[in-house]
């Protein structure tokens, strides 16, 4: 597996600051896609031992709240034999930090029903994420005041939840402020 880069401040994508990476090779392809250049899956680094090291370091700061792993497109095969490891060593050495997951592929038709019956390691990492924002990015529902997501047809899903329940569950938003709260000031 390759990957484009490593941001260690990232305060986009997903919520607090986070480290993100974004993996090499999409074959989805979205018109519109912000990362384009990654959909090449020789583009960028190896990523290696070397690499989840750096990761794990890069999360060691209070202030960090979780991983990212976005592309590319982290759910093409290669790609998921790659970031396993990686997911494994963040659960083992932080617990209480968040790893999202973005992916352009749809979570119950693609990754639950075709993915997980063919590859057990789609399962695995399904397991240890907490959050998937999943559906193809798509221009005609580009929408720049949306949080986490860029186009207003793609679901935050709580894959635990989910999980748990055998039906979508969207993730809400903890730190958000609801429109409830709104009366009470």
């Amino acid at each position: 597996m390759n990957y484009a880069e490593i941001k260690k401040y990232d305060i986009s994508n997903g919520p607090g600051v986070r480290v993100s990476l974004f993996v090499s090779g999409c074959n989805l392809h979205c018109n519109g896609c912000f990362n384009d250049i990654a959909w090449n899956f020789n583009y960028g680094k190896t990523f290696t031992n070397d690499t989840i090291d750096e990761i794990i370091e890069a999360l060691r700061p209070d202030y960090i709240k979780g991983l990212t792993i976005l592309g590319g497109e982290p759910f093409e095969f290669v790609n998921q034999k790659g970031i396993l490891p990686l997911i494994k060593k963040v659960r083992e050495t932080y617990p209480e930090k968040t790893i999202w997951c973005y992916s352009g592929y749809y979570y119950d038709t693609e990754i639950i029903d075709d993915m997980c019956r063919k590859w057990p390691v789609t399962k695995e990492i399904l397991s240890l994420i907490d959050v998937l924002v999943d559906s193809r990015f798509d221009i005609n529902y580009l929408d720049l005041n949306l949080r986490f997501k860029g186009s207003s047809n793609q679901r935050i899903i709580d894959v635990k939840k989910s999980l748990e329940k055998g039906e979508i569950v969207l993730w809400k938003d903890e730190g958000a402020f609801y429109h409830d709260n709104q009366d009470r000031c």
